[in-house]
């Protein structure tokens, strides 16, 4: 019965949205960005998490805008080489994903992706924010444009939403 209250958030969120874009915008590069929404087999992510790493600043490598999230091939990933590593598997929180991560570091190409050894592995709560619309995907979002541009943006997210994977330069 107060539908007013409704338009307003959208109109907040939105808002929330459009600033974090115009300032990623100033970012001097947008990092390649591979989204992982599933560990074994890989998956990457699709449906809204391609626009919103484009909205974040950075370069999506898998997945298409309002398409289903596509399996990927272990090939497809040093192929690829992303910059970045999001982890985000449905369902999982940090703490989780930490624990499926031998997956993954046990491949032998593990060592090799760029994003492992410049320490651009992250562990998600995908759970929380990134595996259903709604509205907290503007703090997905917040969580992407501080993870791809740090000096760009700070809110606070990290610890909670997200975690550099500890391991991720050892190979």
């Amino acid at each position: 019965g107060i539908p007013e209250r409704g338009e307003e958030l959208v109109l907040r969120l939105r808002g929330r949205g459009e600033e974090i874009g115009r300032t990623a915008q100033e970012a001097e590069q947008r990092p390649s960005v591979a989204c992982i929404e599933w560990i074994e087999p890989l998956m990457a992510a699709g449906n809204w998490i391609p626009e919103m790493v484009k909205l974040a600043g950075g370069k999506n490598l898998f997945g298409a805008a309002g398409e289903h999230s596509p399996w990927i091939s272990w090939e497809d990933l040093p192929a690829h080489d992303p910059d970045v590593l999001l982890l985000m598997p449905c369902g999982f929180d940090i703490a989780r994903t930490g624990t499926e991560m031998h997956w993954l570091t046990e491949r032998p190409e593990w060592g090799e992706l760029k994003a492992v050894q410049s320490g651009r592995v992250y562990l998600t709560d995908g759970n929380h924010y990134f595996n259903r619309s709604g509205p907290r995907l503007v703090e997905s979002l917040e969580i992407m444009a501080e993870i791809f541009h740090p000096g760009l943006f700070r809110f606070g997210h990290e610890g909670s939403g997200w975690q550099r994977y500890e391991n991720a330069g050892a190979g």
